[in-house]
């Protein structure tokens, strides 16, 4: 008996120390996790994200370019990111979410401990593969704090990591924000960051309007951006989406029929990839991104650091209409498509082609000076390349996409021939402004921004033929104080100190009669304009005026400028001819109203500077002039060819040899100046069948204006010009006196002197 106490006491005591020795143990690995947890919290073991930047996590936030009535033209920035809030979100999206990331999602502080023992149990001793278990919150956490790449070991670590980050999300923000945070930081492929610049993409709809299918298609997106996209693998993303609304079905998340009905459903995108190369406004958003990067350089944030517009996520609220717009764009395309196929038949089997009255030698010097303009060429230089090597480059044949107007084309050919290839493409620029606020509507650069990236609206000058006359017109009538009716005999006219200059007609129609202003400038008649430079008014007297009107660009006070050899930019001339619609007052082009930054915080606003250049009554004469231009002139077909019914007032202007084709279009709303030509002023239409302004560049606004007629919200059958109430005279001069003449807007130089170049 007392042997068996002594054993019992020594298996006492034994089991005395096993669990005294297990609480120690268990003491020090709680003390050591606690304090390796905390150690990690402070950041003691690393970086750890401290609670400002949780507040404002650093992620590369696109800045956002608007319309003016805010829809979205593009992005500026390092990663086209922009946030949204949790209530632009469709329930669709977010029930898609957590079915299939994290369906605990609203019943975990950030790490779901239920889901790390799945994972434990059945992927470590069961061998399934059955998810990594990280939660929704510890996602964003990666997100926005990226792991290092590295050893097993510092990734066992990043996790850990991100498990503490996760909790402190959890504390700082709600569960709703925790979800928008997440889908505003996921990459989606595509360069398309964030679930609206995705939506945007992939469906061409903000996030708010996505189908539930649609959301599916993007969580979807989400395990695997490049496997499951829609538009490279689109049997693969739909097996993907359909996973998703599984998910969706087995959480209640979706009814019977409603799964039936999407699961069954086709993908159908509307691709829309956010690059600067494609989409709405291209020239347009480039000249706002110009503009933003010298903003940033002289306005800084709060810590004292310069905004930034490729990471700050700002807002650019611009005047461009996006309606307006496209309407443009579709226009350009509409007219070009026949016009460039006609041109192209035209240079068939010319050996100079599209190149007419040089000689070939010039011809290479600009295929040389294209080819050293190139950034093939560039990157060659910097990288070492011989001139000899860069040549044999440029002569050997090579895959490349080429534009062409019935979208591009795979094809083989050398670097050189698609220099000389694009040297056959027209070009064209449009700008149309609201005259009484000097906002920019509509931007038309070019044709297509990725493959012509020079800017015909603001960078190109062109010489711009008759379209200048009405400012001639404008100043004779202010200076001498006659009107519309006035009769001026149709006959040549000589400036003797000018080397007896004489210019010429386009047409012999009504010469030696006595005609009145308006069919004169209906029918752009030569002899008129130098009459009224001569002896009504003077060439200082017409730069004053048009200095005012906001034109910069270099005139050389010659009377040959009343048949419109200066050079100038688009814009220029769409700002100038908006003064008279806003019955002389000039509103400096504006096309930005405001930045605000990521928040909302309005952080500058824009509007136009404005002067009087012109007196009211002159003004709304000359628009009365132009209406006969519309009414019975030579831009009569937007009549009765495109059928336009809204008030306009008009000029059309062509140049020497057909090289620059103009139409200026006046609509009480909107002011618009379109060039049509070619790279250089030796590529043009041999005739003036297509070469002139009302074949060239009239079409584009006559389908621009035929397509705003049909859009009710922009009211182009509404008002007229406004006539000074103090104003009399006699509009209609003379019924028989309103027939055309084909082609009169086109320059006459004559044979003497500095006059007989190529304007």
């Amino acid at each position: 008996m007392q042997n068996r106490g002594i054993k019992t006491k020594t298996i006492d005591n034994s089991a005395k120390k096993y669990v005294k020795c297990m609480w120690i143990t268990y003491g020090v690995f709680l003390f050591v996790v606690v304090g390796f947890f905390t150690l990690l919290s402070l950041g003691c073991l690393g970086f750890m994200p401290s609670f400002e930047q949780l507040e404002n996590p650093n992620s590369n936030l696109a800045s956002e370019i608007l319309s003016d009535q805010g829809e979205l033209l593009g992005y500026i920035g390092i990663e086209n990111r922009t946030n949204i809030d949790y209530k632009e979100l469709p329930p669709s999206l977010i029930n898609a979410l957590k079915a299939t990331e994290d369906v605990r999602f609203e019943k975990h502080s950030g790490i779901d401990t239920r889901s790390l023992f799945r994972v434990l149990i059945k992927t470590i001793i069961g061998g399934q593969n059955t998810g990594g278990g990280s939660t929704i919150t510890q996602q964003l956490a990666k997100n926005l704090f990226p792991r290092n790449k590295g050893s097993k070991f510092s990734t066992a670590f990043a996790k850990l990591k991100e498990w503490v980050v996760a909790v402190k999300l959890e504390r700082r923000y709600s569960k709703q924000e925790i979800i928008s945070m997440y889908l505003n930081t996921v990459d989606y492929g595509s360069n398309s960051f964030g679930i609206k610049t995705a939506a945007n993409t992939f469906f061409s709809v903000l996030p708010k309007d996505l189908k539930p299918q649609e959301s599916a298609v993007l969580v979807g997106l989400l395990k695997a951006p490049t496997t499951y996209n829609p538009v490279r693998h689109n049997q693969k993303s739909r097996e993907r989406r359909n996973v998703v609304l599984s998910q969706m079905h087995k959480h209640h998340y979706l009814t019977d029929e409603e799964f039936n009905t999407y699961y069954n459903s086709e993908l159908i995108t509307r691709y829309n990839p956010a690059t600067q190369d494609r989409g709405v406004g291209t020239y347009f958003r480039e000249k706002v991104r110009q503009f933003m990067n010298e903003w940033c350089k002289t306005h800084y944030k709060n810590n004292g650091e310069r905004y930034d517009v490729y990471r700050d996520g700002l807002r650019i609220y611009t005047t461009l209409n996006y309606d307006m717009q496209k309407n443009a764009e579709q226009a350009v395309e509409t007219h070009f498509k026949e016009m460039q196929a006609n041109f192209f038949k035209q240079c068939k089997g010319r050996k100079s082609a599209p190149f007419t009255g040089i000689s070939q030698e010039n011809i290479n010097k600009y295929y040389d000076q294209a080819m050293k303009s190139s950034d093939r060429y560039n990157n060659m230089v910097r990288e070492g390349a011989t001139e000899r090597q860069i040549k044999e480059v440029f002569n050997t044949p090579t895959e490349m996409d080429v534009f062409t107007w019935n979208g591009e084309k795979d094809t083989i050919m050398t670097p050189m021939d698609s220099i000389k290839y694009y040297k056959y493409f027209l070009n064209t620029g449009m700008v149309s402004i609201e005259p009484q606020t000097g906002h920019i509507k509509v931007y038309v650069g070019g044709i297509n921004y990725k493959y012509f990236k020079f800017d015909n609206a603001t960078l190109g000058r062109r010489q711009i033929g008759s379209t200048f006359k009405p400012f001639v017109y404008a100043c004779a009538m202010k200076d001498s104080e006659i009107l519309p009716c006035f009769q001026i005999e149709n006959s040549p006219v000589t400036f003797p100190e000018y080397d007896n200059w004489t210019p010429k007609n386009s047409t012999h129609a009504r010469e030696g009669e006595m005609v009145n202003l308006k069919w004169a400038l209906a029918n752009s008649v030569n002899y008129v304009s130098a009459a009224l430079m001569k002896d009504y008014t003077s060439p200082n007297s017409v730069i004053n005026l048009v200095r005012q009107m906001g034109i910069k660009s270099p005139i050389q006070a010659v009377p040959s400028i009343c048949l419109g050899t200066p050079d100038l930019t688009v814009m220029e001339m769409a700002g100038a001819m908006a003064t008279f619609v806003n019955q002389g007052v000039h509103k400096q082009p504006v096309f930005i109203t405001k930045i605000t930054n990521n928040k909302g915080i309005v952080l500058e606003t824009f509007t136009s500077k404005s002067n009087v250049a012109l007196d009211e009554k002159t003004s709304y004469l000359v628009v009365d002039l132009m209406k006969g231009v519309v009414d019975g002139g030579t831009g009569s077909r937007l009549r009765y060819k495109y059928g336009i019914k809204s008030t306009i007032a008009g000029k059309t202007g062509t140049t020497d040899n057909n090289s620059d084709g103009w139409f200026i279009g006046l609509n009480p709303k909107l002011a618009s100046a379109i060039w049509v030509g070619g790279e250089y002023r030796s590529i043009h239409f041999a005739s003036m069948t297509w070469g002139q302004g009302a074949a060239m560049a009239l079409p584009v606004y006559g389908y621009f204006m035929a397509k705003c007629e049909k859009n009710p919200k922009l009211g182009f059958y509404q008002g007229s010009f406004i006539k000074p109430s103090d104003l009399e005279f006699e509009d209609d001069c003379n019924a028989s006196e309103s027939g055309a003449s084909s082609g009169g807007d086109t320059i006459s130089v004559g044979t003497s002197g500095e006059y007989n170049k190529e304007w």
